[in-house]
């Protein structure tokens, strides 16, 4: 019998906001532990709740840019459980009446467009982190009460593959639209997998199982891969699964399990008397709604179409947001776009990376790349100098064509000039010149390699070659 895999995501985002969600402490990565907590966030007696007006607009917007729909009411509720990370013994989120629903996500995924539908994308808090020391535990309650966005899928993935090209674009897409930053080594972005497999073809989901607090989407494809091959395997052999939740070991790249998959009962959901619903108004909705940008797949299709580009290059302006904002700056107006995704591809992104800097820290402006561009293809200067030149743009800020002119740095044309170092060169080299007689056509490269060394890199390359071969051949 062949089996198929069913597989839903609850991707768990921090929103990109100043404070937490019901008080005013900083939400900030990195602080001391328990400076940013105060007596909401830590549930003391007395303390209430008031809803973070920007994490409620972020929601809202999140919703638009996942195609979803957004209700005339959400209210909050609490979800009861006793944990040492949670300090009020609730968790206060969104039951049954959430921000927003039915949206979905599309995607490339092998070659082709995946749509992946969005059941719901529902605000609630964080809670804080345990720590494990040798000989005793602690808890850092500096996160508990930051916004937190739960994004919960139908299950329409089928593999660990397409899992991790969800994932990728759903960040993306909350990168571009400003949603959150979700930097994984920070913990913005957690997922639990829940997976089930069924003979193909059969309607009915299997037993749903449930992998936790996934930290990283290789961990959530790696995972994937291996529990579908065990829930199979158990199957085959005559065995039963039953609901619930277990680990990953990313370590050994196995699952163990953790307890029985608890059900909504099991929480003791209930509405919290302490918050008023929310009730968006059509204004404020279509204020929110003039705020959605461009996202990735559309961006990497309008870049193909309207600058010429070839695939990988889109791809690469789209994975990185702010190189690929600068490539639009450079190539407005540019007559060879193209050209200059050349110099930020391959030559930025690797002064960069060896720099430690980023391209907000660049000195100089996006039409220096379209005057070097202009410089080279007009025949003004050749690739290697170049080369010399954004160096030494890179380290002053200065413009291509001061450079050029500063060092005296523009391509020798001049045929007389050209002459003079080819006779010079020639005379020098009768070797490589019989041999180039001879039919050998690398002497020529030899001789021309002389000729732009002894103009310092500056000669025409193209026209050195045509002169030593009129001057060798007669």
């Amino acid at each position: 019998m062949e089996y198929e895999a069913v597989i839903g995501l609850e991707t768990h985002v921090q929103l990109k906001t100043r404070t937490k969600m019901w008080c005013g402490c900083a939400n900030e990565y990195g602080s001391e532990a328990n400076t940013n907590v105060c007596p909401v966030c830590l549930g003391l007696p007395g303390s209430l709740p008031v809803p973070n007006a920007e994490a409620l607009r972020i929601t809202a917007l999140s919703g638009f840019l996942l195609n979803c729909d957004i209700p005339s009411y959400a209210k909050w509720d609490r979800k009861n459980y006793f944990y040492p990370d949670n300090p009020k013994n609730y968790q206060l989120t969104q039951l049954d009446s959430p921000s927003t629903v039915t949206g979905f996500v599309e995607f490339e995924s092998d070659g082709k467009i995946e749509k992946v539908r969005i059941n719901r994308a529902h605000l609630e808090e964080d809670v804080g982190k345990s720590f494990h020391f040798s000989d005793y535990s602690g808890v850092d309650f500096n996160r508990a009460g930051v916004p937190l966005l739960e994004i919960v899928s139908e299950p329409d993935i089928v593999s660990g593959d397409m899992a991790y090209e969800y994932l990728n674009s759903l960040k993306s897409i909350l990168e571009y639209g400003g949603v959150s930053d979700c930097d994984m080594e920070k913990g913005q972005v957690r997922c639990d997998v829940n997976i089930s497999v069924r003979p193909r073809g059969q309607a009915e989901l299997g037993e749903k199982i449930e992998i936790k607090n996934m930290n990283s989407f290789s961990g959530v494809r790696r995972a994937a891969k291996y529990e579908i091959g065990r829930q199979i395997e158990v199957l085959k052999g005559g065995g039963t699964l039953i609901q619930e939740t277990r680990r990953w070991d990313d370590g050994a790249g196995i699952t163990d399990s953790m307890r029985t998959k608890e059900d909504a009962h099991d929480y003791r959901y209930f509405p919290d008397p302490d918050l008023m619903p929310h009730r968006p108004s059509d204004e404020w909705l279509d204020g929110v709604r003039a705020q959605v940008v461009e996202l990735p797949l559309a961006r990497k299709r309008r870049l193909m179409e309207q600058y010429q580009l070839p695939e990988g290059d889109a791809e690469v302006f789209v994975g990185d947001m702010l190189l690929g904002d600068y490539f639009e700056e450079v190539a407005n107006g540019l007559e060879s776009p193209k050209l200059a995704a050349n110099w930020l591809i391959n030559n930025l992104q690797a002064k960069l990376m060896e720099t430690g800097t980023s391209i907000r820290d660049l000195k100089f402006p996006p039409k220096a790349i379209g005057q070097l561009v202009g410089l080279t293809k007009s025949g003004e200067i050749n690739s290697k100098i170049a080369q010399e030149v954004f160096s030494y743009m890179f380290e002053s800020g200065k413009l291509p064509v001061e450079i050029v002119e500063a060092r005296g740095l523009s391509q020798v044309s001049d045929s007389g000039e050209l002459e003079t170092f080819c006779r010079e060169v020639i005379e020098a080299n009768p070797g490589p010149v019989a041999d180039f007689c001879s039919g050998k056509e690398s002497a020529l490269n030899f001789l021309k390699g002389q000729v732009m060394k002894a103009s310092r890199g500056k000669a025409n390359p193209q026209k050195v070659g045509d002169l030593l071969k009129g001057m060798i051949t007669g």
